[in-house]
C-alpha cells in the first residue's frame, strides 16, 4: 500500500482509551485515528500451513518456516479481527504518514508494525513515545517527535526484536514440545512436555533450588551468651555469634568457660544511622510488594497497573527500571502537591518550604539514563477515591506513597553498641549486643506503623543471621565495669534455602545475577549498556506469563498462604533432567540470559538495514539450534518415572470408559490382584492401575513412522486384544499385533462382548429395555495419539 501526497496523517493506537486521551491534541481534518485493541494478527497453526504437520510425528521435525504466516485473530469474545483489519486498510487510503502511538516497548511496536506490514504499507512511519498519558507527558512526547527524524527506523528495530522473539518462541515451542513429548516423556504422563526458550531455563532455576532444599542436611551450630551485671547494677546479656559459625561444640564450651569468669570494662559506641528511602518500583518489584502486602498474583498487579496507566494516573508500568531521569526533577513539587491533595493525611509531612529532597545517582532515585522506561510513578493527574475500584486505589496509593517517601528526608536512628572483649584459649572473642531507637522518622512517617521496609532477603537464598540485638538496652557508660554472672551455649540449627514465592519469581528472572555466586558468572550477567538492569530471563512484559505455563504443564505446584511458595514436582525435575542430558544449553539459565542480551541488540541497531541484517542472522541461528535440538533428542530414550509420582489432573475424576474398566478387570483377574477402590468410578484411579500393571507403552515416536509402515499398536492394546480373544475362545488375528487400526477395530468389535459383570441396577435397566451407550470410542482402551 503506497502513501499518498495528501498531507494526511494516521495515528495508530493500541487501545481506544489512549486514542481518546490524545485526540484532544490533534483535532484536524487532516488526521485520522485507529485503535487496534491489542494484537490483531495471530500465528497460524502448523496443520493449517501443511496438513502433514497436524499430526505429531518425530520424522516431520524440525518444522521450520522462514517467516511465520499470520491471519486475523479473535478478541476475547471469539469475534474475528478481520473487520477491524479491513477498517484499518480503508483508513490508510489517501494517507501520507503513519504515527505509531501504541504503548511504548517492543510489544506496542509489534502491534502496529505487524498490521502495517500485513497490509503492505510502505510509506513514512514515525513513533510517538508515550511514557504516560497525562497532559504534560503527551506534550513532551509530541515535542520529542518533532525533534527526532528517525523515530520510525528506531521503532522498526524494536519491532524486529519482538518479531524475532516470537519467531524463536513459535519454533522452540512447536518443535521442542513435540520432540520431547514423543521421545522422552514418561509413558504414564498424559500431558505434553511443554518446552520454551524462557520457561525451560526458568524451571531450571527452580529445579536447582529444589535440589538444594531436598538434599539439605541440617547441622547444629552454637552461640555463646554472656550474662553480666554492670557497676551501676543493671543486668545485660552479650552474645558471641560470629558470621563464621561455631560448628564444634568443644570450641563453644571453651569460649563459654572463659566468658563465665570474665570481668572488665565495656565499650559503648553510640552513633546516628541514616535510613534512606527504598527505591521506586519496577514492574517486578511492584509485583513482589503487592504479593507480600495484598496476596495478589503478579498478573493481577500488572492488569491493575495497566488500567491506571490507561486512565492517566500512572507512568508506563511494564518497566525494568527503578530510577527516574534527571530531567523529571522539576516535576516533583507539582506531583507531590497533587498526591497530598488526595492523601490529605500526609500533607503535614511535606517540608514547610515545599522543597523535595532530591537524591541523585544509583544510590538515590534520579540518574542520567534510567533505561528504556523509567520507574513506575504517579502523575499530576490524580484519582478521586470513588472513581477507582478498591484494588486500583490500593495500588495507586502504594505507588504514590513510595514516590512521596523518595522525596522526604532520611530517617535517623540512634544506635547503641555495647561490647566486651573476652580472652579465651582460642583467642580474643568479641561479645556484643546492639539496640536502636528512632531519632527522626523522616520518610518512614509516610507509613506509620506499617512494616514498609522489606528485609534484605534475596529470593531462594538462606536467611541471613541477624546481629544480636535487644529491644531495650539499659543505660551503660563507655568504659563502665562489668562482671559475668553466668554464660551458656545456645544451640541453633542451619536452615535450608528459602523457596521462591509466586510474587518473587519475576524478580528472580530479572535479577538472575543475585542467584549466582561465581564472580566470573556474575560478570557475564552484567549489562554494560545499562548497569542498573543486569541480564535476565524474558522481558518485563512477559515474565508474569511463565508461572501459569509451568503450572499448566504440572512442572510446579504452589503452596498455601498469601504469597505461596513454588515447589517443583517430580515431573518438573524429570523434565529438566531430560533436557540437560539431551541439550544442556536449554537448561542453563545464565546461558539463556546472555543469549537474550544478544537478542536485545537487534532493537538497538542504529539503522533499519542493520536491524534487518541482525534479525536475519538471528533467525538463521535459531534454525541451526533447532536442527541441533532435534538431532540430540533423536538418540535419547524414554524417561522412566513412577506413575504414583505423577500429579493428578484436577478434572480427571470423571468416570472411566467401559473399555478401561473391562481392561482393568481383565488385568486384575489375569494377575491375581484386587482392583483398587474407585477403579470403576474414577478415571484417574483406573488409569493409574492400568499404567502400573499393563506395562510400558510403545514409544510415541514409533507411532506412525511416515515411511509407509503401518503404525503399531501399544503393548497394552495387544495384551488386551489377546485377553479378549482367549476369553471368547477365538484366535487373535496376526495383524492385530502389528497394525494399530486393525487392533483398534478388533477391540471395538470384541470389547462389547466382554463387559464387567453388570450390577443389579444395570441388569434392571437392561431388562426394562433401556440401552446402555456403546460407542466405539467408549469401548476401546483410551490410547493417546501423539501428544
Amino acid at each position: 500500500m503506497s502513501p499518498q501526497p495528501s498531507g494526511r496523517t494516521l495515528f495508530f493506537f493500541e487501545k481506544p482509551s489512549a486514542m481518546r486521551q490524545l485526540q484532544r491534541f490533534f483535532r484536524s481534518p487532516s488526521t485520522v485515528s485507529v485503535a487496534a485493541e491489542g494484537h490483531l494478527l495471530t500465528a497460524e497453526e502448523p496443520g493449517s500451513i501443511r496438513p502433514e504437520w497436524k499430526s505429531w510425528r518425530f520424522e516431520a521435525l524440525p518444522i521450520v518456516l522462514d517467516t511465520i504466516p499470520v491471519a486475523a485473530g479473535q478478541n476475547r469474545s471469539g469475534q474475528s479481527h478481520a473487520p477491524k483489519l479491513a477498517a484499518i486498510r480503508q483508513a490508510l487510503q489517501g494517507v501520507e504518514r503513519v504515527i505509531i502511538a501504541t504503548d511504548p516497548g517492543r510489544e506496542g511496536s509489534m502491534i502496529a508494525w505487524e498490521v502495517l506490514e500485513h497490509l503492505g504499507w510502505s510509506g513514512r512511519v514515525d513513533r510517538l513515545k508515550l511514557g504516560a498519558l497525562d497532559d504534560v507527558s503527551i506534550r513532551r512526547a509530541f515535542a520529542s517527535l518533532a525533534r527526532e527524524t528517525k523515530s520510525g527506523d528506531q521503532d522498526y528495530a524494536a519491532y524486529l526484536e519482538a518479531l524475532c522473539r516470537q519467531y524463536e518462541d513459535y519454533h522452540l515451542g512447536l518443535n521442542g514440545t513435540r520432540a520431547i513429548s514423543l521421545r522422552l516423556r514418561p509413558p504414564a504422563f498424559r500431558e505434553p512436555w511443554r518446552f520454551g526458550g524462557v520457561q525451560t531455563p526458568t524451571l531450571a532455576i527452580l529445579a536447582d533450588l529444589e535440589e538444594r532444599i531436598r538434599s539439605f542436611v541440617p547441622h547444629d551450630f552454637f552461640k555463646v551468651a554472656l550474662h553480666l551485671r554492670v557497676s551501676s547494677g543493671a543486668a545485660l546479656t552479650l552474645w558471641y555469634a560470629p558470621k563464621d559459625r561455631i560448628l564444634d561444640p568443644a570450641v563453644a564450651e571453651t569460649i563459654r568457660a572463659a566468658a563465665a569468669g570474665w570481668s572488665g570494662s565495656l565499650a559503648v559506641e553510640q552513633k546516628d544511622v541514616r535510613r534512606s528511602p527504598p527505591r521506586l518500583f519496577s514492574k517486578d518489584t511492584l509485583a513482589r510488594r503487592c504479593a507480600k502486602r495484598f496476596g495478589w498474583d503478579p498478573q493481577h498487579t500488572a492488569g491493575l497497573a495497566q488500567e491506571l496507566y490507561d486512565q492517566g494516573y500512572l507512568s508506563y508500568p511494564r518497566t525494568e527500571s527503578e530510577y527516574l531521569p534527571e530531567g523529571q526533577i522539576g516535576d516533583a513539587p507539582t506531583i507531590i502537591a497533587a498526591l497530598t491533595g488526595v492523601l490529605t493525611e500526609l500533607r503535614t509531612l511535606i517540608p514547610a518550604n515545599g522543597k523535595p529532597v532530591l537524591r541523585r545517582g544509583t544510590k538515590g532515585h534520579y540518574v542520567k539514563d534510567p533505561g528504556e522506561h523509567h520507574a513506575i510513578v504517579p502523575l499530576r493527574k490524580v484519582p478521586e477515591r470513588g472513581r477507582l475500584s478498591a484494588d486500583q486505589f490500593r495500588l495507586w496509593e502504594l505507588i504514590a506513597k513510595a514516590y512521596l517517601a523518595a522525596h522526604l528526608p532520611d530517617g535517623i536512628d540512634a544506635r547503641t553498641l555495647i561490647s566486651a572483649q573476652v580472652l579465651t584459649p582460642v583467642g580474643a572473642k568479641p561479645f556484643l549486643v546492639s539496640g536502636s531507637m528512632v531519632r527522626e522518622p523522616g520518610w518512614r512517617a509516610i507509613y506509620g506503623s506499617e512494616a514498609e521496609i522489606e528485609p534484605d532477603v534475596i529470593p531462594g537464598k538462606v536467611k541471613r543471621d541477624q546481629e544480636p540485638a535487644a529491644t531495650r538496652l539499659p543505660t551503660v557508660r563507655d568504659g563502665e565495669d562489668g562482671t559475668a554472672t553466668g554464660a551458656k551455649v545456645v544451640t541453633a540449627v542451619t536452615e535450608p534455602p528459602r523457596r521462591i514465592t509466586r510474587g518473587e519469581l519475576p524478580v528472580v528472572m530479572g535479577r538472575l545475577i543475585d542467584q549466582v555466586e561465581d564472580p566470573a558468572v556474575k560478570r557475564a550477567l552484567e549489562n554494560p549498556v545499562n548497569p542498573n538492569e543486569p541480564k535476565g530471563l524474558g522481558t518485563a512484559a512477559t515474565r508474569d506469563t511463565i508461572l501459569p505455563k509451568l503450572l499448566k504443564s504440572c512442572y510446579i505446584a504452589l503452596g498455601t498462604g498469601k504469597d505461596p511458595t513454588i515447589e517443583v514436582t517430580e515431573i518438573g525435575r524429570a523434565f529438566i533432567e531430560a533436557v540437560r542430558q539431551v541439550f544442556p544449553a536449554y537448561g542453563d539459565p545464565v546461558g539463556r540470559a546472555v543469549f537474550e542480551a544478544e537478542l536485545a541488540e537487534i532493537g538497538r541497531a542504529a539503522t533499519r538495514a542493520e536491524a534487518v541484517q541482525r534479525a536475519e542472522a538471528f533467525r538463521q541461528r535459531t534454525r541451526v539450534r533447532l536442527d541441533e535440538l532435534i538431532s540430540a533428542i533423536s538418540g535419547a530414550g524414554v524417561i522412566q518415572l513412577d506413575p504414583s509420582l505423577i500429579p493428578k489432573v484436577q478434572d480427571d475424576d470423571r468416570a472411566p470408559t467401559p473399555a478401561m474398566v473391562a481392561f482393568a478387570v481383565s488385568l486384575a483377574e489375569r494377575k491375581g490382584v484386587r482392583l483398587p477402590r474407585g477403579c470403576k468410578s474414577s478415571s484417574s484411579v483406573c488409569r493409574t492401575f492400568l499404567d502400573t500393571h499393563a506395562g510400558v507403552r510403545a514409544p510415541q515416536a514409533e507411532q506412525g513412522s511416515g515411511l509407509g509402515q503401518p503404525r503399531p499398536p501399544s503393548d497394552a492394546m495387544v495384551r488386551y486384544a489377546r485377553s479378549l480373544a482367549e476369553q471368547q475362545g477365538i484366535t487373535c488375528p496376526p495383524e492385530v499385533e502389528t497394525n494399530f487400526d486393525a487392533c483398534r477395530h478388533f477391540l471395538d468389535a470384541r470389547a462389547a462382548e466382554t463387559q464387567p459383570r453388570a450390577t443389579k441396577t444395570q441388569r434392571g435397566k437392561a431388562s426394562a429395555g433401556k440401552r446402555v451407550p456403546s460407542t466405539s470410542a467408549a469401548r476401546r482402551p483410551k490410547v493417546r495419539r501423539g501428544a
